[in-house]
């Protein structure tokens, strides 16, 4: 949909389903961007300017947005579940990123053919966290989206994550566990795995997470510095909620429904990936945190969000 399309009927505010705030780390604060605390008083700052009317792309008929999004999906051998995969992402979405992981199937070439002007990536290295480190390397959006290429994770969904960015959080991530979420999927080893490791997580950072492992995410790409990917492999999902906390952006949980895999078998193995998990957890509390980065004097375009 060219941004230029309904611009007038997009102008008013579509007031969306509201994130709860869970990652209270230290810069955090449950607040509007407009809005800050100083010495024990709140200041609401000048307003700020809107984006000219062209940065706007009409998402629903009531909701317009003026950052670009780009959606990152890591696959191997995915070819049979990428029409359904694709067949859920909103067509308002400025860029995706196939990262192939040097599939032996078809993989390339239907997505290819499902949306041709899409940027493929191929994977130099091995595993999801490797991947999706090379597909975000690769996006130009505002706003970075990664789901999985298995049909287990449903784009209609964006709209809930782009819409808790654009609303004042620096860092979404989508819960199972979360009022109106939920799983197809999740055996009782999974559940009580990624119940334990959320429980220490929530203890070690001061966190108030409800779902630790999950690969539905979304963020501003101006945080990628402090995100500062850096892992191989499943244990990639923790490591973003962990290094989010530990930097203080304001992460926000959004219900999310995991739907089985369609096609082929997932390279996810509980007892293996859950101690990758917990070593994770563990060095990271080791682990001095990247400096959060300077505010800009005036707030990016891409931070002014939703009309």
């Amino acid at each position: 949909m060219h941004r230029s399309q309904h611009r007038h009927s997009s102008c008013t505010r579509e007031w969306l389903r509201p994130a709860r705030v869970v990652g209270l780390g230290r810069n955090s604060l449950t607040m509007s961007p407009d809005t800050a605390k100083h010495n024990g008083k709140v200041q609401i700052a000048p307003l700020r300017s809107m984006p000219p009317i062209e940065r706007f792309t009409p998402v629903t008929p009531h909701l317009a947005i003026s950052p670009t999004v780009s959606v990152v999906v890591p696959a191997m051998n995915e070819a049979d579940n990428l029409p359904h995969v694709f067949a859920t992402l909103p067509q308002w979405i400025d860029e995706i990123i196939l990262v192939d992981g040097n599939s032996v199937d078809d993989t390339v070439a239907v997505a290819r053919r499902l949306r041709p002007n899409l940027k493929v990536v191929t994977q130099t290295g091995k595993g999801k966290g490797d991947a999706l480190a090379a597909g975000f390397a690769a996006a130009s959006g505002d706003i970075i989206v990664m789901i999985d290429a298995d049909g287990s994770t449903d784009g209609h969904e964006i709209i809930t994550f782009v819409g808790a960015l654009v609303t004042g959080a620096d860092f979404v991530k989508g819960s199972r566990y979360a009022a109106g979420g939920g799983s197809d999927d999740l055996t009782f080893g999974r559940r009580l795995g990624n119940k334990v490791l959320t429980g220490i997580v929530n203890l070690m950072y001061g966190t108030q997470y409800t779902d630790l492992c999950y690969g539905y995410n979304a963020f501003w790409s101006r945080h990628l510095e402090v995100l500062d990917l850096d892992c191989d492999g499943f244990e990639v999902e923790t490591l973003l909620n962990v290094r989010a906390a530990k930097a203080g952006l304001k992460v926000h949980e959004v219900p999310s429904h995991e739907r089985n895999r369609i096609h082929g078998e997932s390279n996810l193995r509980v007892v293996r990936d859950g101690m990758r998990v917990l070593k994770t957890i563990l060095r990271e509390w080791r682990r001095q945190p990247a400096p959060p980065l300077p505010k800009p004097a005036t707030a990016p375009a891409a931070d002014r969000g939703v009309a």
